[in-house]
């Protein structure tokens, strides 16, 4: 049996895990106090043991922008919090600028070039 031995990196990463869920933990409990136990999205009532499906989403999307007044919070249920965050990475992966005629690739294959040839009357197969 390999025994590892811990490296000194694991302890960061274990510690800054810690504080990020101390830190989560703390705005979650401040927002659920603030805003009503409803999804900001759908509109669905988390009570129970389902509130806690309802998350904190950063409107502005810096988890450390925190302020008092939850200005930059809102509550999304696990669902609309997921739809949220995959809208932003779509948006991010497609761009409504297409691209100039230079950056385009040249085309591999030129499907309709014979077409000419084969409409020719007379032309047998």
């Amino acid at each position: 049996m390999v025994s590892k031995t811990p490296r000194p990196s694991d302890d960061i990463i274990a510690q800054a895990r810690r504080e990020r869920a101390l830190r989560a933990a703390s705005y979650r409990e401040r927002a659920l106090k603030l805003f009503p136990h409803v999804c900001a999205r759908c509109g669905r009532e988390l009570t129970g043991k389902r509130l806690r499906e309802l998350t904190v989403h950063h409107k502005d999307h810096d988890h450390d922008h925190n302020p008092p007044d939850g200005s930059n919070w809102e509550l999304l249920c696990i669902y609309c919090h997921d739809n949220e965050h995959a809208r932003d990475q779509v948006a991010e992966w497609t761009s409504s600028e297409a691209p100039a005629e230079a950056e385009r690739p040249p085309a591999l294959d030129s499907p309709f070039a014979k077409l000419g040839d084969l409409l020719k009357p007379g032309l047998k197969k």
